[in-house]
């Protein structure tokens, strides 16, 4: 048979009864997927694996523990064959075309009246392969295709809505900004989404891979300066949902760090629109490793805190083995580091700032805390930056000399 001679379709099996002739382990696996499909799976064999004895046991199938009979064709709408026996087989395929059932024949494929497709799913796709008779190729092309469908690689989008149907709103953390930091499932969603509303920050290159008639709502704020309130954030994303709309809240970092993610979440649940999670790297800890820092080192740090503003720095530990992140902190930074040295950070701390992490032109300043601020005002730094306080900062290849921290040092 080739391939040319194959009329691709796909059976609505539900409720209907299925035959399967066989009982190991490719019968097995044959009857566990008819069984997903709905069907009302027979299996007639002498004998039977476990795998089949389990499914008859909680009452999924009817095994008939004998050889095959013609008769068990009787009210059959398909016919899956998979003794390893070719004459068995080939006897139930003969029954089957006689009775005009369309049967499957795992011995023969040339003789088959049907194939079987290597098959996955993906969301509400089913992909079905077929690759000319040879099952390990088509798995292999299955599994491509669903591994592209699955990362965003590949067109997933709905263009048929169901009338009346009620959207959702997912909250996807983009991540630090490069496009490979997304989160698989972030970037599934992001190719299904009608509309995308827009933080400043995160992967805005893949807002250029959106078809053309894809939404996107820009909704970014800086420090100090909100074009679109918070309040009108949450209305867009429950308007557009409502009017059936799969939205996507794409914000840079974590929605749940620092990003008002709670509040988004809680307010699409209020209106009654379904709301998913999707977790980001956050800045506060992906930007600093970008420079080579870790937020805790074994012998150098254990534990570190995030803020947002100097006010909240008097409530974290003052000890350089405690790092302290700093998040949109470079408009406050010699308050912030006022904070710290009157709350008893030693002043010669190492400091970190770290602009436009992942970003082709990121730039590192390091300091102390009383030479930080001079040191950033010279230098023009700029948001978005990411400071970092404590002696990991040392472990930075980016350090000065003068501030590094040695090998033997931090062993314990």
């Amino acid at each position: 048979m080739a391939i040319q001679d194959i009329y691709p379709t796909a059976l609505r099996l539900l409720g209907r009864e299925v035959l399967v002739v066989g009982a190991g382990p490719v019968a097995a696996r044959r009857a566990k997927t008819l069984l997903d499909a709905g069907a009302r799976v027979t299996v007639v064999a002498p004998e039977a694996s476990d795998q089949v004895r389990e499914l008859n046991d909680a009452g999924l199938l009817t095994w008939v523990p004998r050889t095959y009979q013609s008769s068990d064709l009787e009210k059959v709408w398909f016919v899956q064959t998979a003794t390893g026996n070719k004459t068995v087989d080939a006897q139930v395929s003969a029954d089957a075309e006689e009775r005009r059932i369309w049967s499957v024949n795992a011995s023969d494929h040339e003789a088959s009246a049907a194939w079987t497709p290597a098959v996955a799913t993906v969301e509400d796709i089913k992909i079905a392969v077929n690759a000319g008779g040879d099952p390990r190729r088509a798995m292999a092309v299955r599994d491509a295709v669903a591994t592209a469908l699955e990362t965003g690689s590949l067109p997933i989008r709905r263009h048929r809505h169901r009338d009346g149907a009620l959207g959702n709103v997912a909250l996807v953390g983009g991540g630090p900004g490069h496009t490979e930091l997304i989160t698989v499932r972030g970037r599934l969603l992001l190719a299904q989404a009608d509309v995308v509303v827009a933080d400043r920050l995160g992967p805005r290159e893949l807002l250029n891979e959106l078809h053309a008639d894809v939404q996107v709502i820009e909704v970014g704020k800086t420090p100090g300066h909100h074009p679109v309130p918070q309040e009108d954030i949450n209305a867009i994303l429950v308007e557009h949902a409502q009017q059936g709309s799969r939205v996507v809240r794409l914000k840079g970092g974590d929605p749940y760090v620092l990003g008002r993610g709670g509040e988004e979440a809680q307010y699409c649940r209020d209106h009654g629109i379904p709301v998913e999670v999707v977790p980001g790297v956050t800045s506060a800890i992906s930007v600093p490793a970008a420079a080579g820092i870790p937020v805790t080192h074994r012998g150098v740090a254990t534990g570190f805190s995030v803020v947002t503003g100097h006010q909240e720095l008097c409530e974290v530990p003052a000890r350089p083995d405690h790092t302290v992140v700093l998040l949109m902190g470079v408009a406050k930074l010699k308050e912030s580091m006022v904070a710290l040295l009157t709350s008893g950070m030693p002043a010669e701390t190492p400091v970190a700032i770290v602009e436009r992490g992942y970003a082709p032109d990121q730039r590192v300043t390091i300091g102390t805390v009383v030479s930080i601020a001079a040191q950033a005002e010279a230098a023009g730094v700029q948001n978005p930056a990411v400071i970092v306080v404590g002696d990991v900062v040392r472990l930075s290849p980016l350090a000065p000399s003068n501030l590094k921290i040695t090998r033997q040092s931090t062993s314990h």
